[in-house]
């Protein structure tokens, strides 16, 4: 499947192998913030924290189908449970143009919010 580089690298915490699946001008959606971020190096400096942030991350479901996959998750952020969802869009070389994230339940969503502003702070990138 087109997705199980991603997930591999993903998986692996290994970030120049999650920039390589990566389409140059790809588009991330997150669940916190309205305008999407733009281009494969925010991204990866975006994914590096989220790394970070996230504790006992791990995939539980993968389906895929054309050049859409879904990928269902579970974590933890700080004291919260989550489950969410990364839906790759695939471009015409296979690598991921589009990257939407979405995150439940909403206190969940706010305490990853304000971890990944902490994070994203301190790296200087927030």
């Amino acid at each position: 499947m087109k997705s199980d580089r991603f997930r591999a690298a993903v998986e692996g915490k290994d970030f120049s192998a999650i920039e390589e699946v990566l389409a140059d001008q790809v588009s991330f959606r997150s669940p916190v913030v309205f305008k999407p971020y733009e281009g494969r190096k925010a991204i990866g400096v975006l994914l590096g924290a989220v790394a970070q942030v996230f504790e006992e991350f791990r995939y539980t479901d993968q389906v895929e189908t054309g050049d859409t996959a879904v990928l269902v998750f579970e974590a933890r952020v700080g004291d919260r449970e989550l489950n969410g969802v990364d839906i790759l869009r695939f471009d015409d070389e296979g690598r991921v143009g589009e990257l939407t994230v979405m995150v439940r339940p909403m206190s969940a969503m706010h305490a990853l919010a304000e971890a990944m502003q902490s994070k994203l702070a301190a790296a200087g990138s927030g």
